[in-house]
Order: structure tokens, then sequence, then C-alpha cells
């Protein structure tokens, strides 16, 4: 097909793959016949998935959240394929018990938790379920000391936010249209605020919020712990939030940040609404607002932004606020007292990622969940007063064939800003002797990549691999200006960190471009395929998974116009131009070597269009100038699976054994 978008000539010879029917349905499966028959083929994939059927079948904690002497957390026991959202009550050590679990809704295992949110009191839980990892929860509410599940189901209920009304009788939350209520293909936005009382008929719910608001905001909301205040805050992409408050018994929001080019995330105690944002402080700070007089002006600046560090995340426990940030990518947890006056620094027990913060005001029971590339997430008690962290439950740590070291090191981007690369694999300090290399990163989102514990890359790492982790702009390492500088028009400056880091890896030594690959997903599979189509002759080897490709019609499809705050829109003629000069799709070549690529996707995908990995499949299969024995092009395309989320272990299994198998053969590694 050939087109005229902003008087440019754009062809597009597979956009009939963007379709359904039985003509992609049969394409499809001959692609998948041919992947299976080439990757089940390799002698390294069966040693993998035994490897990896060991390593990731452990126990795994989720997240945690603090009511009173209740601890509520996700936890998945070894051999099962979902996490389960578990209790334990601090004040008499009971036994834990478990409150939903997919796994025992669905043997299959494709049935997950996607979200929950335990009442003030900690007496009812609500939480969605959905299946197929397609994200459209089901709203179900629980009474947690009988384990009895209500009557009330609510669907459409993707990412929901709650905010439970002070008598626990109620909630308000957030829940999509049906589809027939609106237009064809605007199913996944209208996310508007309803308030439902347990046991009504939820398609009678009161309309709170939202009504004649543009499609695409998102709202979130939290009540203060004494019922009184409740706060909305309004997401417009990933760069900026409005923050309203409406006092209980009134029916109007009342602004208090709002239009602001900044980000804030709310928490709220005493009277104070604490917000931990980017505005008018690149790298983030915390400031407290009085909510009986909220004007900007008497706005108290309690944590101030730091030359060095970018906070992250803030919780109240008990006192204090407990403070998360990023330094060089690494995380750092401090505990300020409630005017800021004193801080001081926990040692969470290595370098690694703090996550999961969780504590009420006047508690004093506090957790986090730690994590590192050679530990396993674990939660860990703190102590306020001493501030001396306790591990309380986590995973087994497995190597698979020995230990490993990580290496923090820094490479120039073209334009000299410095990226920070982590190294993982043996003898990370013995450069001269390349050896295969995966090289990853993401780049976007306002998302950092930390050090996280990667039991899939174990097998690689046992065998010699080598993995390097890039941190690109795009992503919030180090604050705002970082994010800035790696979206919409400035997305090119993450390619050219990538490419950096790929460079580097070579030219000192850890690699040579026979023996390097290129991993990425999502937005990082964008991030791959930029730097494929952009620089085919430095890689060996891609990997390009559930990924966005085609950037002149990404908007179109699912969700996906809710990222033009991140990219730009295709229909804006500006940036349709900075679009087209990097989009993969519009830069493959014919005749042009690349490398061997492996694509995968998923048909219930309900976030990236699956049709985005199977038109690059086709034009890369029809016009690369490779061997296609030696440098194959294939494509998978998992069916009962979505992005990523609630994707069960024996999938994930099958999936890293892909992967793995891919790169030992492509890269030369046994």
């Amino acid at each position: 097909m050939v087109e005229k978008l902003h008087g440019v000539r754009i062809t597009d010879p597979y956009r009939w793959l963007e379709g359904a029917g039985e003509e992609v349905d049969h394409w499809t499966a001959e692609q998948n016949d041919f992947t299976e028959t080439v990757l089940g083929s390799l002698p390294e994939w069966q040693a993998l998935r035994r490897e990896l059927g060991e390593l990731l079948n452990t126990d795994a904690v989720g997240m945690p959240v603090v009511r009173g002497s209740r601890i509520f957390y996700t936890f998945r026991a070894a051999g099962q394929d979902q996490h389960a959202l578990w209790v334990r009550d601090t004040a008499d050590e009971d036994t834990p018990r478990v409150l939903v679990d997919p796994n025992g809704e669905d043997v299959s295992g494709i049935t997950s938790l996607d979200w929950w949110h335990v009442s003030p009191g900690g007496r009812l839980v609500a939480f969605g379920l959905s299946r197929a990892g397609d994200e459209w929860s089901v709203l179900q509410v629980l009474r947690v000391d009988t384990g009895d599940v209500l009557p009330d189901r609510i669907p459409r209920t993707r990412y929901a936010s709650l905010a439970w009304d002070p008598d626990e009788g109620g909630f308000l939350y957030t829940r999509y249209p049906l589809p027939d209520t609106v237009p064809p293909g605007e199913e996944n936005y209208h996310r508007h605020v309803y308030h439902h009382r347990l046991g009504d008929a939820w398609p009678d719910d009161e309309l709170v919020y939202g009504k004649g608001r543009p499609r695409e905001e998102l709202y979130d909301l939290m009540r203060s712990e004494d019922g009184r205040h409740l706060v909305l805050t309004v997401d417009h992409g990933w760069s900026r939030t409005d923050v309203y408050v409406r006092r209980e018994g009134e029916l109007a929001f009342s602004p208090v940040a709002v239009g602001k080019d900044a980000l804030f995330h709310p928490r709220v105690a005493g009277g104070r609404l604490f917000l931990m944002t980017n505005y008018q402080a690149p790298r983030y700070r915390v400031v407290a607002v009085d909510l009986a007089d909220p004007r900007e002006e008497v706005w108290d600046v309690v944590v101030p932004e730091q030359v060095d560090l970018t906070l992250q995340d803030f919780c109240i426990a008990g006192r204090f606020l407990l403070v998360t940030g990023l330094r060089d990518a690494i995380s750092r947890l401090f505990a300020y007292t409630m005017d800021g006056q004193t801080a001081n620094e926990v040692d969470p027990g290595g370098l690694g990622t703090i996550s999961g913060l969780a504590g009420e005001p006047g508690n004093p029971l506090a957790l986090f969940r730690f994590e590192s590339y050679g530990l396993p997430p674990a939660f860990h008690r703190l102590d306020l007063q001493t501030r001396v962290p306790v591990r309380w439950l986590g995973g087994a740590t497995t190597h698979s064939g020995g230990n490993f070291e990580v290496k923090q090191v820094f490479c120039r981007s073209g334009d000299g800003t410095r990226i920070p690369l982590f190294l993982i694999g043996r003898n990370v300090q013995e450069r001269g002797q390349a050896r295969p290399t995966i090289l990853t990163g993401y780049g976007g989102f306002n998302i950092s990549l930390t050090p996280l514990y990667l039991p899939a890359m174990y097998p690689w790492l046992a065998r010699g691999g080598l993995l390097a982790v890039a941190c690109l702009r795009g992503g919030s390492e180090y604050g705002e200006a970082w994010h800035r500088a790696g979206m919409r028009e400035n997305k090119q400056n993450v390619f050219d960190d990538f490419l950096a880091a790929a460079r580097f890896l070579v030219e000192d030594g850890y690699t040579d471009h026979r023996r390097l690959g290129i991993l990425g997903r999502s937005n990082g599979g964008l991030l791959v395929g930029a730097a494929l189509t952009q620089r085919p002759a430095w890689f060996r080897a891609a990997v390009v998974g559930v990924p966005l490709l085609d950037m002149l019609r990404y908007h179109r499809f699912l969700l996906a116009s809710l990222w033009e705050d991140e990219y730009g829109s295709p229909d804006d003629p500006r940036a349709f131009a900075w679009l087209r000069a990097y989009s993969p799709y519009h830069h493959v070549r014919p005749g042009v070597e690349y490398p061997a690529v492996y694509l995968y996707t998923a048909a219930s995908d309900t976030r990236v269009h699956p049709f985005h990995a199977r038109k690059m499949a086709a034009l890369l299969q029809y016009t690369t100038g490779s061997d296609p024995a030696e440098r194959p092009v294939l494509l998978r395309v998992e069916t009962l699976a979505g992005h990523g989320a609630g994707k069960p272990v024996n999938k994930v299994v099958d999936e890293q054994a892909d992967v793995l198998a891919f790169f030992c053969w492509q890269l030369g590694l046994r």
C-alpha cells in the first residue's frame, strides 16, 4: 500500500498484517511453525528450559501493604504460576493466610491477580482478576476475616485505582466504558471515576469525575487516613500531573496543583498533603501543603532537591517520611522526620533496588522490598527508631552454574552525555578477550533500569556470557531533564546512548561485533528495532519483544494514543517528521545484511498491537541480504498471553528458553 502523509509518500507493503482473519491466521501459524522448528531443534533449548524451570519455579514476593498490625502482600510459592494475595498479623504471628489465589481458580495458570486495594481498617479487600494477560480486570470484594467473596462484580476495571469510603461500605473507583457505549476504537479510553456502594448494581454507580474530559486522562484516587480528604490526581501522559482535593461532604474538587508542567505524587497525613514533585526541581523534592490553605506560596519544602540524588518514591510510616532515591541508578533509602529537619540513611544491605515502601501515619510498622542482580526480592521490616532493617520474607537465592560479579562503568554518548552501564558476568574485570554479550536497555516513560533480580539470565551468565544493562535517557535515573532528553523530538538521543554503549563494549574489549546481541521489549523493543536498522553491522543478533516498530501508525491501535505525550502524534506534521526519521519499520532497506532477528509478541496483548512484530518480521524476511540459514528472521505470536503482566511461569520459561537458545546459537555460546 502507498499513501501520502503530510505530503510524504509512505510505502507499507504489509498493511494487511494489521488486520485479523483467515489469511493473517494462516500466515501467523506458518511463522510459529517455522520458529518452533528452528528454535526447538537447537541443542541448547532443552537444557535451558530445564534450568529455567528450576530457577523461575521458586518462591517470590511481590508488594506489601500495612494496615494496623496486618501485613498484606503478594507471594508466589514454588511451583505456582501466579502470585496470590496473603495476609499476616504481626500482633500474634498467626500463620499467614491466603486471601485470593488465582492458581486455585484456574489450573491453566492464565488467570492473574492484576491489582488490589485494602480498606483502611484492613477488613475488606477489593481486587481485580483477568485472564490470558488481557488485563481487563473484573473487580471483586473479599472479607478478610472470613475469606468470603461478596457478590459484587464490576467489569472493565483495568488498572483500577480505588479509595474506600470512611465507613468501608463502598468506594470510589475507576472504570472503563463498555465497548458498545462509546464510538468504535475508543473502548481503551474514557477511564472515569465512579462511586459504588457494596451490594448495589454496578451499572447504577454514580459518575463522579471524567465526563466531558479528554479521553486520554488517567485518574488516581487516595483518601486521607482520617477519611476527611479525597485526593484526585489527573495524569496527562508521563510528564504532567494535576492534583485536586475534595473535603468530606463537598461535591466539587478544589485545585491544589493544576496546569503545571510537572509531576506530583501525593501522600496525606495529619491534615497535610505531601507531594513529591519535579516542579521547580528536576531531580524532585517533597513539599507539604496545608489542606486548610493549599496556596502554592505557603507550601513548605520538607525534602529539598539534591544535586546528586534523584528522588523516586516516599511513604509516611509512623512519624517519619521514608524516601527512596537514585544515585547513579542505585537505590538509597532515607528516614526523614515529618518536618524534614533530620534525615538518616538506612542501609538496605547492598547495592540494588528498593521498592514497595509500606507504612501508615502513626503506625510503627514499616516495610520495604529490596533486590539486586544477585538477590531475589525480599521484604525487610524496618525499626523506625534504630533504622535497622531485618529481612522478613523472600524467595530463595539460586544460581545456575556459580556466582557472578557486577560492575558499574560509564561511557559517553555522541553528544558527550555520561551513560551508566551495569556489567554482569564472570570475571567482568577482564577485558581483551571478547565474549558473547547481550546488551539491553529501555529509555522511556520515566522508567529507570536499576539492579533487579534476573534469574532468567543466570544460564547465560553460567555459560560465560556477559550481560550489559544500559541506563539511557528517557528514563528517570537523573530526573526529569534526563527523561525529557529522551522523549518526543529528542528520542534519537536514546538510540545514540544505546549505540554508544555498544561501541564502548567493543572498543574496551569486552566483546566484538560477531558476539554482540541486543535485547529489548515494549518501548525497549522499539529501541532494539531502531538500533538494528540504524547500525545493522554492529550486531550479530537481536531479540525484539512485544515491540512498537511502526511509529507512523502506532497511535491508531488499542490504547496507544496515550503515548503521544511520550513519542508525539504522527498526525502532527512536526512530530511526524521526527517519528519518520527513526521509525524502524520504515528504515528497513533491501539488500542490507541485517542481524539474525527473533521477534515475539502476543495475540492477547492489549497494550502494543501484535501487528508491529508481524509487519517487521515479514519485511525483514523479504529484504534482508543475510543468509537466512545463518541469520534468520523468526517470529513467534503467543496465544493466551498479553503484554507480559500476569504471564504464567510456565509460559515465561518457554519464552526465555527461546530467547537464550537463540542468543547461544547466534553468539556462539555453549
